[in-house]
């Protein structure tokens, strides 16, 4: 059975009101908390840069970092350290 336009955009709107419902029930949290002046800055290189080239920069210094971290041992899920 071929939904009619009408069938389409009401089938559109309970879709929508269902990933809108879904996206509002966890809050997003951020895996690094940023200082209000470096995401400024980042802000700042994105719109001169673009956002691929400075990605990528980020991602490999924060890659880089982690590597000096003794992180084989045994993540405590409950814990925020």
């Amino acid at each position: 059975m071929k939904a009619n336009d009408q069938e389409r955009d009401k089938f559109d709107k309970a879709l929508d009101t269902i990933i809108n419902l879904f996206n509002d029930l966890e809050d997003d949290e951020p895996i690094v908390e940023f200082d209000e002046d470096v995401t400024l800055k980042i802000e700042i290189a994105k719109k001169i840069y673009g956002s691929n080239v400075i990605n990528e920069r980020i991602n490999n210094v924060v890659k880089e970092i982690l590597m000096l971290l003794p992180l084989d041992a045994e993540i405590d899920e409950e814990g925020d350290s």
